[in-house]
């Protein structure tokens, strides 16, 4: 099965756009795992913190859809450093808006789902 490896922003970009991602996830490359490292879901606390009720970002259900997996690679520290990492060593999607991730992906053939045009999510496959 596919393995979609989540990004904070990403996440925050779906929500905001009120994306069903499951089911566009799914439109896109078909049934797959979620998979969450903690330190997107340490972002993703702190930003829940600072928005209003109204714009709450379903944690609850990322926790529950997604598997956690935590990084091998202990002299990374930064989520991107480690989100690049993981997607390389899993060979997986991963879902983000980040540019600079989205680029560091590309260069190593990985594929990246994005958010476009604020409302449908967008598969850029490597060469």
């Amino acid at each position: 099965m596919q393995q979609v490896l989540i990004d904070a922003c990403g996440w925050v970009a779906c929500i905001d756009a009120k994306i069903n991602i499951e089911h566009e996830i799914e439109r896109l490359i078909g049934p797959c795992e979620w998979v969450l490292i903690p330190e997107v879901i340490d972002e993703l606390k702190v930003l829940e913190t600072e928005r209003s009720p109204a714009k709450r970002l379903l944690l609850s259900l990322l926790e529950a859809k997604a598997v956690i997996q935590t990084n091998e690679n202990q002299t990374l520290t930064h989520t991107d450093d480690i989100l690049f990492e993981m997607a390389s060593t899993l060979q997986c999607a991963t879902l983000t808006v980040d540019t600079e991730l989205k680029r560091r992906l590309y260069k190593k053939n990985l594929t990246v789902i994005e958010v476009r045009k604020g409302s449908r999510l967008h598969l850029l496959e490597s060469l």
